[in-house]
This record gives C-alpha cells, structure tokens and sequence, in this order.
C-alpha cells in the first residue's frame, strides 16, 4: 500500500524474499509536451554524469563502487498523455554482506543526485552541459539513421499528425535540443522538483519503516502537485493517412497504425491481448506464418498495441516491389481474425504464453514496480494475480473477434529504396 509522504508524493514498499538486491526507483510524471520532452531527456543525462558533490564521473563511479558495485541510471519514458523521469539505484542487501548501513548510504546517494545537482550561480556546469548536450544530439540522429526505430518514430509521427505533443518521441528532438541553454535547464529542474507527481517504489528484503526511516530526511518542495490524465484519445479519421518517403535501404519498411476503444482498465484489454498475440504478436500468429513463412513476403512482420493511446501497430521489413501485395496480404490477416478464422487450440496457445510472460515478470522487481505504478494511477483497474489469469482465460473466441471487428487502420508508412 502507498505511502503519502506529501501531496502528489508517493512511497510504496514492495517487501520480497526473492531478491538478493534492493531496488529503488523514482518515477517523476508530467505532462508530455513538445516543448519539454528534449530539455528533460538531457536533464536526465546531466544528472546522471555528476553532481555538486561528486564533480565528475570518475567521482561519482568510485561512490558507486564503494556501494559494493551498485548500478544507477536515469532515463525518460511516455505513457499516454505522461512523460516520465525514471531514476533506478540497485544495491546488494545489506544483510548478505555484514553491512546494515548500505541502504541508508545508497538513499544518500540519491538525495545528492536529486538535490545538489552540478549547478553554480543559477546555471549547470557548462562543459558538462555543453558535453551531454552534443552527445544527447548525436544520439537522437543516431537513431534516425536506424532504419527499422526511424519507420516505428515516422507512423508514429503520422499517426498523430493533428496532435503537436503526441507527435513528439518521450526523448523530444534535437532541433530543440539545439536551443536549450543550461540556464533553461535549470527552471526545467525546478519544474521537475516542484510540480511533477512523484511515485517511489523499493523492492526487496527490507521493512517499511527502514524504508520510512531513509526517506525522513528527504525535503520535496511543498507545492500543488499536477496530476494529468494518463490517457490519450484522439477522433477517428475518415481518411487513411499516407506517407512514403525515399531512400537509400536494402530493405523497404512497410508500418500501419490502426485505431482500437480498448483502453487499459478496460475489461476487454483481455481480449485484445490475445487478439495481438494472434495477429502479430506471437511465432504462432497469423502475420508471422501468413506473411513471413508461407507467403516469404517479409523478413519481419510483427504487431504490438498500446493500450494507453489506443493504438494498435504492424511492423513489416519487406521488398519494396512486394509493398501492396503485403499490404493487401496484412488486411486479409486482420480480416480473417475478423471473421473468427481461428481455433481454440489457437487460442489456448496464446492464453499459455500470455500467462507464462505474465508469471515471468512476478520474478522481475521492474515488472513489480510497474504495475504497482499503475494501480496507482489507476487503482479501479487494480487486480490480484488470480483475478488476472483467470480473466486471461475466460476470454472467449467471440470476444476476440469483437476487438478484432473494432480496429481500423488509419495510418500507413513506407520506407523505401530511392526511386
């Protein structure tokens, strides 16, 4: 159960015996914004690098090491209309090495990072800002130059071309990048530190009020916290956007964005989660086999779903000169589930595997933290493990069609060889 450490602060304790390790993690949420998303990806990279205190990584790597090689990083996310600040710190137990002071010393250690950043006179230190911002730069280009995560980022893009925000990657882009100055990005810090909703899970061997005990002296600014809708909806289109861009690949990349009303929360989520593991999300499934292994049309063809935007995405890497052919052969996939052209057999497979990722991620602390983040935010979707397998596996063949009939495409992409 969360811990209200303030308004918008929240603690909570995930005790486990199944860890030789403790791992705390801070989530800070805020609204995604194109205007903010690049500042507080490279805020995220200055952090990391050093602080007031430790100047410089060589600094902040020794205390690292002197935590008995702890691990520590920070990182941005984008969950619906969130942007998210993740700060993660893994420590041994204390209890396996003799040393009962480790978490204490390790909550120190984030206490420095989060408030006594490498900032003087109002500004960051300038060859580290000036550092990570190039780096942080080179990076975004870098993953243009991937042709497979630049289709993924242009459908996105197109997907949400009426939406200036949802447009925008979590990590931003470096075009404002390129204006943001260190002295900006210490408001954006302060923005971070005063407004954003802060969630803190620690998991492992440890009690609640060793826990409590760490944080007491943790001082967040006392302000009125934003707290934004988590979900994002946007209107169906009538007309299907298109997009083809020309370059120089060896292989042609063939991305859809489809429309889906079934929301995280939802009780036909189910539904849809085995619908993706028919359609694409599987070895089993009908894109897979269809597409890539009878048809050799694809030498990927893959789907996932985000439930927080209500979007659905087929990911393809094709010949080129096959583009409408596998255009026409991934409609007639989705039309097939459509028309309940699958067996139970199909569906027990993927009830099985849906149900073994979801007893895998009860070993993975991350996995715990993520979905105690979510009941959370959304404690009326909370459910027990039971009650989430059981509902996995009442889903019907008839349910599935209905989430399969409720998809339309609305966007398609295509990466292709110079013409």
């Amino acid at each position: 159960m969360a811990i209200q450490l303030q308004p918008g602060i929240q603690l909570t304790v995930i005790p486990t015996e199944k860890y030789k390790t403790i791992r705390t993690f801070l989530r800070f949420s805020a609204p995604h914004s194109k205007q903010t998303a690049a500042k507080r990806t490279l805020l995220t990279s200055l952090l990391e690098t050093n602080s007031l205190h430790y100047p410089d990584q060589t600094d902040l790597s020794a205390k690292l090491a002197d935590l008995y090689g702890a691990s520590f990083g920070l990182n941005v996310g984008k969950k619906g209309n969130l942007h998210q600040i993740n700060v993660a710190l893994s420590l041994v137990n204390g209890k396996y090495i003799g040393n009962d002071e480790v978490f204490t010393e390790g909550m120190n250690f984030l206490k420095e990072i989060l408030f006594y950043p490498n900032i003087k006179e109002n500004t960051f230190d300038q060859e580290t800002f000036r550092l990570e911002k190039d780096n942080l730069i080179a990076y975004i280009k870098s993953l243009y130059e991937d042709k497979q995560t630049m289709a993924s980022l242009r459908l996105q893009e197109l997907y949400f071309s009426e939406d200036a925000n949802q447009k925008v990657p979590s990590f931003g882009t470096y075009q404002h990048l390129e204006q943001v100055t260190a002295q900006e990005l210490v408001e954006t810090y302060q923005a971070m530190l005063h407004h954003d909703q802060i969630d803190i899970f620690v998991v492992g061997d440890i009690t609640e009020a060793q826990v409590k005990a760490a944080f007491a002296t943790w001082e967040f600014p006392q302000t009125k916290r934003q707290r934004p809708e988590i979900f994002y909806q946007q209107p169906a289109s009538a007309t299907i956007k298109e997009e083809v861009i020309h370059e120089p690949v060896t292989q042609a990349k063939l991305n859809l964005g489809y429309q889906t009303s079934v929301y995280y929360g939802d009780s036909r989520r189910f539904a849809l989660m085995i619908f993706n593991g028919l359609f694409g999300g599987f070895p089993h499934s009908k894109l897979f086999l269809n597409v890539r292994e009878k048809e050799s049309l694809a030498y990927y063809a893959s789907s996932s779903v985000d439930t927080f935007r209500g979007l659905v995405t087929v990911q393809t890497g094709i010949d080129g000169k096959n583009r409408a052919r596998v255009l026409a052969l991934v409609e007639e996939q989705l039309a097939s589930l459509c028309a309940g052209e699958f067996t139970e057999a199909e569906i027990d497979q993927t009830k099985a595997m849906l149900r073994n990722q979801f007893l895998l991620s009860l070993d993975n602390p991350q996995a715990l933290i993520e979905t105690a983040y979510l009941n959370q935010w959304l404690p009326e979707t909370k459910l027990s493990e039971e009650e989430f397998l059981s509902s996995l596996m009442a889903v019907t063949k008839e349910e599935i069609q209905a989430v399969a009939q409720d998809i339309t495409l609305q966007a398609i992409f295509v990466l292709d060889g110079e013409e």
